[in-house]
Protein backbone atom coordinates (compact mmCIF):
# COMPACT_ATOMS: atom_id res chain seq x y z
CA UNK A 1 0.00 0.00 0.00
CA UNK A 2 3.00 2.30 1.27
CA UNK A 3 4.51 2.18 -2.52
CA UNK A 4 1.30 3.07 -4.35
CA UNK A 5 0.29 6.78 -5.38
CA UNK A 6 -1.41 8.66 -2.61
CA UNK A 7 -4.55 9.22 -4.75
CA UNK A 8 -4.83 5.53 -5.71
CA UNK A 9 -4.63 4.70 -1.27
CA UNK A 10 -6.97 7.43 -0.69
CA UNK A 11 -9.35 5.48 -3.46
CA UNK A 12 -8.95 2.34 -1.59
CA UNK A 13 -9.81 3.75 1.79
CA UNK A 14 -12.94 5.10 0.43
CA UNK A 15 -14.21 2.01 -1.47
CA UNK A 16 -13.83 0.06 2.23
CA UNK A 17 -15.88 2.82 3.66
CA UNK A 18 -19.59 1.13 4.44
CA UNK A 19 -21.15 3.84 3.01
CA UNK A 20 -19.23 4.05 -0.14
CA UNK A 21 -22.10 3.17 -2.31
CA UNK A 22 -24.00 6.43 -0.89
CA UNK A 23 -20.54 8.56 -1.93
CA UNK A 24 -20.74 7.06 -5.26
CA UNK A 25 -24.18 7.97 -5.64
CA UNK A 26 -23.99 11.56 -4.06
CA UNK A 27 -20.77 12.16 -6.57
CA UNK A 28 -22.78 10.84 -9.68
CA UNK A 29 -25.32 12.89 -8.63
CA UNK A 30 -23.25 16.21 -8.80
CA UNK A 31 -22.28 15.02 -12.70
CA UNK A 32 -18.83 14.28 -11.43
CA UNK A 33 -18.27 17.79 -10.39
CA UNK A 34 -14.19 18.76 -9.56
CA UNK A 35 -14.80 21.02 -6.59
CA UNK A 36 -18.18 20.31 -4.78
CA UNK A 37 -19.24 22.52 -2.32
CA UNK A 38 -20.21 20.47 0.66
CA UNK A 39 -23.06 21.30 3.28
CA UNK A 40 -24.68 20.43 6.43
CA UNK A 41 -28.08 20.24 7.68
CA UNK A 42 -31.49 19.55 6.81
CA UNK A 43 -34.77 20.26 5.02
CA UNK A 44 -38.84 19.76 5.63
CA UNK A 45 -41.48 19.23 3.80
CA UNK A 46 -44.91 20.16 6.02
CA UNK A 47 -48.08 19.89 5.37
CA UNK A 48 -49.52 23.67 4.92
CA UNK A 49 -52.76 23.08 6.40
CA UNK A 50 -51.66 20.95 9.01
CA UNK A 51 -48.04 21.40 9.78
CA UNK A 52 -47.50 17.09 9.59
CA UNK A 53 -44.18 16.22 8.43
CA UNK A 54 -44.67 14.48 5.02
CA UNK A 55 -40.79 14.37 4.40
CA UNK A 56 -37.61 15.04 6.15
CA UNK A 57 -33.70 14.95 4.61
CA UNK A 58 -30.86 15.26 7.47
CA UNK A 59 -26.94 15.59 6.46
CA UNK A 60 -26.07 13.36 9.58
CA UNK A 61 -26.57 10.03 7.76
CA UNK A 62 -24.36 11.01 4.97
CA UNK A 63 -21.11 9.56 4.35
CA UNK A 64 -19.18 12.40 6.22
CA UNK A 65 -22.29 14.02 7.43
CA UNK A 66 -22.51 16.21 4.73
CA UNK A 67 -24.16 16.45 1.16
CA UNK A 68 -21.93 17.25 -2.04
CA UNK A 69 -23.65 19.71 -4.63
CA UNK A 70 -22.30 20.94 -7.58
CA UNK A 71 -20.04 23.47 -8.10
CA UNK A 72 -21.59 25.29 -11.00
CA UNK A 73 -18.42 27.13 -12.67
CA UNK A 74 -18.67 28.03 -16.29
CA UNK A 75 -14.90 26.96 -17.35
CA UNK A 76 -14.07 23.94 -18.39
CA UNK A 77 -10.34 24.85 -17.23
CA UNK A 78 -11.81 24.44 -13.14
CA UNK A 79 -14.70 21.86 -13.65
CA UNK A 80 -15.78 20.25 -17.29
CA UNK A 81 -18.77 18.73 -15.80
CA UNK A 82 -19.81 21.88 -14.33
CA UNK A 83 -19.04 23.95 -17.32
CA UNK A 84 -20.82 21.25 -19.79
CA UNK A 85 -23.93 21.96 -17.75
CA UNK A 86 -23.63 25.84 -18.01
CA UNK A 87 -22.95 25.51 -21.73
CA UNK A 88 -26.57 23.51 -22.30
CA UNK A 89 -28.30 26.35 -19.98
CA UNK A 90 -26.66 28.86 -22.45
CA UNK A 91 -27.65 26.95 -25.49
CA UNK A 92 -31.19 27.06 -24.48
CA UNK A 93 -30.83 30.60 -23.21
CA UNK A 94 -29.92 31.56 -26.58
CA UNK A 95 -31.69 29.42 -28.60
CA UNK A 96 -35.18 30.25 -27.29
CA UNK A 97 -34.27 34.17 -28.25
CA UNK A 98 -33.72 32.35 -32.24
CA UNK A 99 -36.27 30.10 -32.33
CA UNK A 100 -38.72 30.03 -29.35
CA UNK A 101 -39.17 27.83 -26.72
CA UNK A 102 -38.71 28.21 -23.04
CA UNK A 103 -42.00 30.74 -22.35
CA UNK A 104 -40.91 32.27 -25.86
CA UNK A 105 -43.18 32.47 -28.87
CA UNK A 106 -41.61 30.80 -32.00
CA UNK A 107 -42.91 33.88 -34.40
CA UNK A 108 -39.85 35.37 -32.78
CA UNK A 109 -37.93 33.40 -35.57
CA UNK A 110 -39.80 35.84 -37.94
CA UNK A 111 -38.50 39.07 -36.72
CA UNK A 112 -35.92 41.51 -37.38
CA UNK A 113 -32.19 39.59 -35.97
CA UNK A 114 -28.96 40.37 -36.46
CA UNK A 115 -25.39 38.48 -35.65
CA UNK A 116 -23.31 41.12 -34.43
CA UNK A 117 -19.67 41.24 -33.75
CA UNK A 118 -18.06 44.66 -32.84
CA UNK A 119 -14.07 44.58 -31.95
CA UNK A 120 -11.78 46.50 -30.29
CA UNK A 121 -9.86 49.31 -32.25
CA UNK A 122 -6.19 48.72 -32.53
CA UNK A 123 -3.61 49.63 -29.90
CA UNK A 124 -0.81 48.68 -31.64
CA UNK A 125 0.25 46.45 -34.64
CA UNK A 126 0.39 42.34 -33.71
CA UNK A 127 1.51 39.24 -35.71
CA UNK A 128 -1.35 37.74 -37.98
CA UNK A 129 -2.17 34.40 -38.59
CA UNK A 130 -2.54 32.53 -42.27
CA UNK A 131 -1.79 35.45 -44.21
CA UNK A 132 1.66 37.48 -44.95
CA UNK A 133 1.77 38.96 -42.06
CA UNK A 134 1.99 43.27 -42.45
CA UNK A 135 4.75 43.20 -45.75
CA UNK A 136 6.16 46.25 -45.99
CA UNK A 137 8.05 47.39 -49.12
CA UNK A 138 10.91 49.65 -47.59
CA UNK A 139 11.19 47.83 -44.86
CA UNK A 140 11.93 50.40 -41.57
CA UNK A 141 12.36 50.26 -37.87
CA UNK A 142 10.28 51.81 -35.42
CA UNK A 143 11.84 54.61 -32.58
CA UNK A 144 12.82 51.50 -30.63
CA UNK A 145 14.79 49.75 -33.42
CA UNK A 146 12.60 47.16 -34.37
CA UNK A 147 11.47 46.10 -37.62
CA UNK A 148 7.44 47.88 -38.85
CA UNK A 149 6.71 44.52 -40.66
CA UNK A 150 7.39 40.84 -40.73
CA UNK A 151 6.66 39.29 -43.92
CA UNK A 152 6.45 35.71 -42.68
CA UNK A 153 2.98 33.45 -42.55
CA UNK A 154 2.60 32.12 -39.61
CA UNK A 155 0.42 29.11 -38.46
CA UNK A 156 -2.92 30.25 -36.52
CA UNK A 157 -1.30 28.51 -33.33
CA UNK A 158 1.87 29.92 -34.03
CA UNK A 159 2.89 31.51 -30.52
CA UNK A 160 3.88 34.78 -32.29
CA UNK A 161 0.62 35.36 -33.00
CA UNK A 162 -1.57 38.33 -31.34
CA UNK A 163 2.34 39.37 -29.71
CA UNK A 164 2.78 43.13 -31.08
CA UNK A 165 5.75 43.72 -33.66
CA UNK A 166 7.10 46.05 -30.88
CA UNK A 167 6.04 45.74 -27.09
CA UNK A 168 7.52 49.46 -26.10
CA UNK A 169 5.16 50.69 -29.04
CA UNK A 170 2.16 48.98 -27.87
CA UNK A 171 -0.49 51.04 -26.20
CA UNK A 172 -1.21 48.89 -23.13
CA UNK A 173 -2.94 51.49 -21.05
CA UNK A 174 -5.36 52.23 -23.61
CA UNK A 175 -5.99 48.16 -23.73
CA UNK A 176 -6.76 48.46 -20.34
CA UNK A 177 -8.62 51.31 -20.06
CA UNK A 178 -11.13 49.96 -22.90
CA UNK A 179 -11.44 46.77 -21.50
CA UNK A 180 -12.70 48.31 -18.01
CA UNK A 181 -15.17 50.86 -19.94
CA UNK A 182 -15.95 48.37 -22.26
CA UNK A 183 -19.51 47.10 -20.84
CA UNK A 184 -20.28 51.01 -20.52
CA UNK A 185 -19.25 51.55 -24.28
CA UNK A 186 -21.71 48.26 -25.03
CA UNK A 187 -24.37 50.37 -22.74
CA UNK A 188 -23.82 53.56 -24.88
CA UNK A 189 -24.32 51.30 -27.93
CA UNK A 190 -27.21 49.95 -27.33
CA UNK A 191 -28.97 52.87 -26.43
CA UNK A 192 -27.69 54.72 -29.76
CA UNK A 193 -29.13 51.99 -32.15
CA UNK A 194 -32.51 52.44 -30.53
CA UNK A 195 -32.32 56.27 -31.07
CA UNK A 196 -31.28 55.95 -34.25
CA UNK A 197 -34.18 53.42 -35.23
CA UNK A 198 -36.63 56.43 -33.89
CA UNK A 199 -34.83 59.31 -36.14
CA UNK A 200 -34.88 56.80 -38.96
CA UNK A 201 -38.41 56.54 -38.94
CA UNK A 202 -39.85 59.48 -37.85
CA UNK A 203 -40.53 58.74 -34.31
CA UNK A 204 -39.37 61.10 -31.05
CA UNK A 205 -36.37 59.00 -29.72
CA UNK A 206 -38.26 58.83 -25.98
CA UNK A 207 -41.36 57.47 -27.83
CA UNK A 208 -39.52 54.68 -29.27
CA UNK A 209 -40.48 51.97 -26.12
CA UNK A 210 -43.96 52.75 -27.44
CA UNK A 211 -43.24 51.32 -30.99
CA UNK A 212 -40.28 48.83 -30.10
CA UNK A 213 -38.30 47.15 -28.11
CA UNK A 214 -34.73 45.50 -28.59
CA UNK A 215 -33.53 42.46 -26.86
CA UNK A 216 -30.25 41.06 -27.22
CA UNK A 217 -27.94 38.08 -25.67
CA UNK A 218 -24.21 39.21 -26.15
CA UNK A 219 -21.05 37.42 -25.24
CA UNK A 220 -17.56 38.48 -24.59
CA UNK A 221 -14.48 36.73 -26.35
CA UNK A 222 -10.72 37.14 -26.31
CA UNK A 223 -8.65 37.80 -29.38
CA UNK A 224 -5.36 36.33 -30.05
CA UNK A 225 -4.06 40.12 -28.81
CA UNK A 226 -6.13 39.33 -26.00
CA UNK A 227 -8.38 41.91 -26.50
CA UNK A 228 -12.18 41.57 -25.85
CA UNK A 229 -14.59 41.44 -28.93
CA UNK A 230 -18.04 41.07 -28.33
CA UNK A 231 -20.49 38.95 -30.31
CA UNK A 232 -24.09 39.58 -30.21
CA UNK A 233 -27.65 38.24 -31.17
CA UNK A 234 -29.55 41.31 -31.83
CA UNK A 235 -33.70 41.01 -32.15
CA UNK A 236 -36.52 43.90 -32.89
CA UNK A 237 -39.41 43.13 -30.66
CA UNK A 238 -42.67 44.69 -30.48
CA UNK A 239 -43.65 47.17 -27.19
CA UNK A 240 -44.19 44.09 -25.04
CA UNK A 241 -40.99 42.19 -25.75
CA UNK A 242 -41.02 38.70 -27.36
CA UNK A 243 -44.95 38.21 -27.09
CA UNK A 244 -45.57 41.51 -29.41
CA UNK A 245 -45.21 41.46 -33.04
CA UNK A 246 -42.72 44.76 -34.08
CA UNK A 247 -44.00 47.52 -36.23
CA UNK A 248 -44.40 47.09 -39.61
CA UNK A 249 -41.54 49.99 -40.13
CA UNK A 250 -38.94 47.02 -38.61
CA UNK A 251 -36.65 45.68 -41.22
CA UNK A 252 -33.35 44.22 -41.02
CA UNK A 253 -31.65 46.29 -43.21
CA UNK A 254 -33.26 49.46 -41.28
CA UNK A 255 -31.30 47.71 -38.01
CA UNK A 256 -28.23 46.98 -39.83
CA UNK A 257 -27.79 50.50 -40.54
CA UNK A 258 -28.44 51.47 -36.86
CA UNK A 259 -25.72 49.01 -35.57
CA UNK A 260 -23.18 49.83 -38.18
CA UNK A 261 -24.03 53.47 -37.20
CA UNK A 262 -24.16 53.80 -33.71
CA UNK A 263 -20.63 51.44 -33.61
CA UNK A 264 -18.94 54.33 -35.38
CA UNK A 265 -20.30 56.75 -33.00
CA UNK A 266 -20.52 55.90 -29.57
CA UNK A 267 -17.33 56.66 -27.34
CA UNK A 268 -16.55 56.56 -23.63
CA UNK A 269 -14.26 59.27 -22.18
CA UNK A 270 -12.06 58.07 -19.21
CA UNK A 271 -11.65 59.96 -16.12
CA UNK A 272 -8.73 62.67 -16.18
CA UNK A 273 -5.61 61.38 -14.52
CA UNK A 274 -2.57 63.29 -14.41
CA UNK A 275 -0.46 60.04 -15.42
CA UNK A 276 -2.52 59.11 -18.24
CA UNK A 277 -4.84 62.29 -19.35
CA UNK A 278 -8.09 61.75 -21.02
CA UNK A 279 -8.96 59.01 -23.10
CA UNK A 280 -11.99 59.00 -26.00
CA UNK A 281 -12.75 54.93 -25.73
CA UNK A 282 -14.42 53.81 -29.57
CA UNK A 283 -15.28 50.31 -31.25
CA UNK A 284 -12.63 49.02 -33.44
CA UNK A 285 -13.62 49.79 -37.18
CA UNK A 286 -14.20 46.19 -37.87
CA UNK A 287 -17.92 45.85 -37.44
CA UNK A 288 -19.86 42.85 -38.93
CA UNK A 289 -23.70 42.68 -38.76
CA UNK A 290 -25.38 39.72 -40.01
CA UNK A 291 -29.29 38.69 -40.73
CA UNK A 292 -30.93 35.72 -39.03
CA UNK A 293 -33.58 34.58 -41.54
CA UNK A 294 -36.04 32.03 -40.91
CA UNK A 295 -35.51 30.45 -44.42
CA UNK A 296 -31.60 29.28 -42.96
CA UNK A 297 -30.10 32.44 -45.88
CA UNK A 298 -27.81 33.24 -43.50
CA UNK A 299 -25.79 32.18 -40.40
CA UNK A 300 -28.23 28.86 -38.77
CA UNK A 301 -29.66 29.60 -35.86
CA UNK A 302 -28.36 26.44 -34.07
CA UNK A 303 -25.14 27.25 -35.04
CA UNK A 304 -25.22 30.43 -33.76
CA UNK A 305 -26.24 28.80 -30.22
CA UNK A 306 -23.75 26.58 -30.42
CA UNK A 307 -20.87 28.88 -30.57
CA UNK A 308 -22.23 30.96 -27.80
CA UNK A 309 -22.65 28.29 -25.66
CA UNK A 310 -19.14 26.89 -26.78
CA UNK A 311 -17.32 30.03 -25.69
CA UNK A 312 -18.62 30.66 -22.39
CA UNK A 313 -17.36 27.64 -20.85
CA UNK A 314 -13.88 28.63 -22.14
CA UNK A 315 -11.76 30.69 -18.92
CA UNK A 316 -8.96 32.93 -19.42
CA UNK A 317 -5.98 30.84 -19.08
CA UNK A 318 -7.29 28.52 -22.14
CA UNK A 319 -7.49 31.65 -24.69
CA UNK A 320 -4.30 32.53 -23.17
CA UNK A 321 -5.85 36.35 -21.95
CA UNK A 322 -4.96 36.03 -18.53
CA UNK A 323 -5.48 33.35 -15.99
CA UNK A 324 -8.83 32.07 -13.99
CA UNK A 325 -8.39 33.31 -10.39
CA UNK A 326 -7.83 37.05 -9.14
CA UNK A 327 -3.88 37.73 -7.99
CA UNK A 328 -2.72 39.69 -4.65
CA UNK A 329 0.56 40.68 -5.61
CA UNK A 330 2.67 41.96 -7.88
CA UNK A 331 4.79 38.39 -7.16
CA UNK A 332 1.60 36.62 -8.54
CA UNK A 333 1.65 38.07 -11.98
CA UNK A 334 5.57 37.53 -12.42
CA UNK A 335 4.93 34.09 -11.79
CA UNK A 336 1.53 33.70 -13.78
CA UNK A 337 2.02 30.96 -16.63
CA UNK A 338 1.06 33.70 -19.47
CA UNK A 339 3.07 35.48 -22.60
CA UNK A 340 5.10 38.62 -21.69
CA UNK A 341 2.59 40.55 -23.81
CA UNK A 342 -0.20 39.21 -21.31
CA UNK A 343 1.96 39.71 -18.71
CA UNK A 344 2.85 44.04 -19.36
CA UNK A 345 -0.94 43.89 -19.16
CA UNK A 346 -1.15 42.29 -16.12
CA UNK A 347 1.54 45.13 -14.83
CA UNK A 348 -0.06 48.04 -16.48
CA UNK A 349 -3.41 46.77 -14.57
CA UNK A 350 -1.79 46.86 -11.51
CA UNK A 351 -0.27 50.34 -11.63
CA UNK A 352 -3.22 51.88 -13.13
CA UNK A 353 -5.19 50.58 -10.10
CA UNK A 354 -3.01 52.06 -7.48
CA UNK A 355 -3.97 55.44 -9.39
CA UNK A 356 -6.33 57.56 -7.04
CA UNK A 357 -8.11 58.73 -10.67
CA UNK A 358 -8.97 55.07 -11.67
CA UNK A 359 -10.13 53.89 -7.54
CA UNK A 360 -13.38 53.25 -9.07
CA UNK A 361 -12.59 50.62 -11.62
CA UNK A 362 -11.02 48.43 -8.83
CA UNK A 363 -8.76 47.46 -11.77
CA UNK A 364 -6.40 45.16 -9.34
CA UNK A 365 -8.97 43.20 -8.26
CA UNK A 366 -9.48 42.29 -12.42
CA UNK A 367 -5.85 42.15 -13.35
CA UNK A 368 -6.01 37.93 -13.65
CA UNK A 369 -9.06 39.62 -16.88
CA UNK A 370 -6.95 41.96 -18.00
CA UNK A 371 -9.30 44.99 -16.55
CA UNK A 372 -12.35 43.65 -18.42
CA UNK A 373 -15.03 43.78 -15.64
CA UNK A 374 -18.02 42.51 -17.49
CA UNK A 375 -19.57 39.33 -17.44
CA UNK A 376 -19.00 36.84 -20.25
CA UNK A 377 -22.57 36.74 -21.19
CA UNK A 378 -25.34 39.09 -20.23
CA UNK A 379 -28.94 39.02 -22.18
CA UNK A 380 -31.87 42.04 -22.09
CA UNK A 381 -34.80 41.45 -20.07
CA UNK A 382 -36.91 39.87 -23.08
CA UNK A 383 -34.54 38.46 -25.01
CA UNK A 384 -35.64 34.87 -23.13
CA UNK A 385 -35.79 32.62 -20.31
CA UNK A 386 -33.38 33.61 -17.79
CA UNK A 387 -30.61 30.63 -15.94
CA UNK A 388 -32.80 30.25 -13.08
CA UNK A 389 -35.80 29.45 -15.14
CA UNK A 390 -33.82 26.65 -16.71
CA UNK A 391 -32.32 25.53 -13.42
CA UNK A 392 -35.77 25.48 -11.57
CA UNK A 393 -37.05 23.51 -14.93
CA UNK A 394 -34.96 20.77 -14.26
CA UNK A 395 -35.16 20.37 -10.76
CA UNK A 396 -38.60 20.57 -11.46
CA UNK A 397 -37.96 17.34 -14.07
CA UNK A 398 -35.90 15.95 -11.28
CA UNK A 399 -38.70 15.96 -9.35
CA UNK A 400 -36.99 18.37 -6.67
CA UNK A 401 -39.08 21.20 -6.94
CA UNK A 402 -41.06 22.38 -4.43
CA UNK A 403 -44.79 21.18 -3.91
CA UNK A 404 -48.04 23.27 -3.84
CA UNK A 405 -49.76 23.73 -0.62
CA UNK A 406 -46.22 22.72 1.35
CA UNK A 407 -44.26 24.29 3.34
CA UNK A 408 -40.32 23.53 3.16
CA UNK A 409 -37.93 24.71 5.89
CA UNK A 410 -34.33 24.70 5.55
CA UNK A 411 -31.82 25.01 7.47
CA UNK A 412 -27.87 24.45 5.68
CA UNK A 413 -24.10 25.51 6.37
CA UNK A 414 -21.53 25.43 4.43
CA UNK A 415 -18.99 23.19 5.53
CA UNK A 416 -15.86 22.88 2.89
CA UNK A 417 -15.75 21.91 -0.57
CA UNK A 418 -13.06 19.91 -3.28
CA UNK A 419 -11.90 16.40 -3.43
CA UNK A 420 -9.60 14.49 -1.64
CA UNK A 421 -7.08 12.43 -3.88
CA UNK A 422 -8.74 9.75 -3.93
CA UNK A 423 -12.37 11.01 -4.40
CA UNK A 424 -10.77 13.29 -7.19
CA UNK A 425 -9.82 10.09 -8.95
CA UNK A 426 -12.89 8.62 -8.90
CA UNK A 427 -14.88 11.79 -9.77
CA UNK A 428 -13.14 12.20 -12.45
CA UNK A 429 -14.08 8.94 -13.60
CA UNK A 430 -17.98 9.13 -13.12
CA UNK A 431 -17.43 12.35 -15.11
CA UNK A 432 -15.56 10.59 -18.16
CA UNK A 433 -18.48 7.80 -18.36
CA UNK A 434 -21.19 10.53 -18.32
CA UNK A 435 -19.64 12.09 -20.94
CA UNK A 436 -18.85 9.10 -23.13
CA UNK A 437 -22.41 7.83 -22.46
CA UNK A 438 -23.76 11.14 -23.72
CA UNK A 439 -21.45 11.19 -26.70
CA UNK A 440 -22.94 7.17 -28.06
CA UNK A 441 -26.19 8.63 -27.05
CA UNK A 442 -26.65 11.54 -29.80
CA UNK A 443 -24.61 9.16 -32.00
CA UNK A 444 -27.58 6.56 -31.73
CA UNK A 445 -30.23 9.61 -31.91
CA UNK A 446 -28.34 10.77 -35.13
CA UNK A 447 -27.82 7.48 -36.64
CA UNK A 448 -31.65 6.69 -35.96
CA UNK A 449 -32.70 10.25 -37.43
CA UNK A 450 -30.58 8.94 -40.67
CA UNK A 451 -32.47 5.54 -41.09
CA UNK A 452 -35.77 7.42 -40.98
Amino acid sequence: MRQLPEADRDAIRLAQDPKFPRWLEQITATGGCTHPVHLSGSTSILDGATGEILHHYDTRNEPGERLLVRCRNRRATVCPACSRLHAGDTYHLVRAGLLGGKNVPASVRHRPRLFVTLTAPSFGPVHRAEELCRPRRDGGTCEHGRPLGCGAVHASDAPVVGQPLCLDCYDYTGHVLWHAHASKLWDRFVIDVRRRLASAVGLVQSHFAHHARLSFARVAEYQKRAAVHVHAVVRLDGPNGPNDEPPAWSTPDLLIDAVRASARRVLVRTPYSPDVGELALRWGVQVDARPLRADSDGPDDDAVAAYVAKYVTKGASETGAGIDHPVTTWADIESAPVSEHVRILMRTCWRLGGLPDYAHLRLRDWTHTLGYRGHILTKSRAYSTTYAALRAERADHLGHADLPDMVTERQWRYVGSGHTPGAALIAAGIAEDLAESRRLGLEARQEGEWCR
